[in-house]
């Protein structure tokens, strides 16, 4: 079943509709969400309808993070990945392997914030200094919590999500607890040999991880930087073009002007013209009765 609002009814109804709540700014989700409720009632579906007034209108903060997650979907499955791999590998690293990933991490989150921001500000509501803080937040807390990271991956967080003190001591993989005990235990030389592979594997995983997400954002970058280039240059082209328009405006103003001008000289010379004809029509008239009184003058004379 397709997403399509609230039309149809089921499950999918309700995840669009949500999906289109958490799409929109924080300043149209209110009035959204109760249209969409009672579109809901209005069909007979009541729980659908507790469910979607039930959504809470998320921070702005929040709601870049959102728009990040649905208008960068590759450069956001590579950060869900990266911060996979993190967790595993967080609690096997030596304090150099931390250091570098780490170095990473915060070049990643910085970047993906900027991106939040970006995206933001295009879509008509930049993002001031502290709520870009509350995206790199919640950007963190992406990394360092699988519960982060899976409410992010749905595009509905509502408030800035705040990530741990340090990442958690157990891995993806479940294995805290197990690496606990084998510090209690002996170690013989081949469990070693398994534990280092397995941390040197976790390491590469993390490794290419970062790669992966720097590699993207990059390559991001060099795209935004061309379409910054070309929005410059046609900016360019409108500012010229806007100034020829004006030139333009002006001279058809004057032009205006003077066809004014032309038009009231042409109804005066209009008017004068009536005054001569009608002038010399009765200048003609007198002209005339003054020939039939000489004549009939002229005859009485006889």
């Amino acid at each position: 079943m397709g997403r399509e609002g609230v039309k149809g009814g089921g499950d999918d109804d309700v995840e669009a509709v949500l999906d289109e709540l958490y799409a929109l700014p924080p300043s149209g989700f209110v009035a959204r969400r109760e249209e969409r409720a009672a579109a809901a009632r209005t069909a007979g579906r009541a729980g659908d309808a507790r469910r979607i007034h039930a959504a809470r209108r998320p921070t702005l903060a929040a709601w870049a993070a959102n728009l990040l997650r649905h208008s960068r979907p590759d450069e956001a499955e590579r950060f869900l990945e990266l911060g996979r791999a993190l967790r595993e590998a967080h609690a096997t690293l030596d304090p150099s392997g931390l250091k570098e990933l780490s170095a990473q991490r915060r070049r990643i989150v910085s970047e993906l914030s900027r991106q939040a921001a970006e995206l933001a500000r295009d879509a008509g509501h930049p993002l001031s200094e502290p709520v870009r803080r509350d995206v790199e937040t919640t950007l963190r807390a992406v990394l360092a919590d699988p519960e982060a990271a899976g409410l992010w991956a749905t595009g509905r967080v509502e408030g800035t999500l705040t990530p741990p003190s340090g990442f958690p001591a157990e891995t993806a993989a479940g294995k805290g607890p197990a690496r606990q005990a084998s510090r209690a235990a002996p170690v013989t030389a081949g469990r070693k040999d398994r534990l280092a592979e397995q941390r040197a594997k976790r390491l590469a995983r993390a490794r290419e991880a970062a790669r992966a997400a720097e590699e993207g954002l990059r390559a991001r970058g060099a795209e935004q930087e061309e379409a910054d280039t070309s929005l410059a240059a046609a900016r360019e082209l409108h500012r010229e073009a806007g100034e020829r328009v004006s030139v333009l405006e002006e001279q058809l103003r004057e032009e205006r002007a003077a066809l004014e001008r032309a038009e009231r000289e042409q109804r005066e010379a209009e008017k004068r013209a009536r005054t001569a004809a009608d002038s010399l029509a009765r200048a003609r008239r007198d002209a005339d009765a003054a020939a039939a009184e000489a004549e009939r003058a002229e005859q009485d004379a006889r």
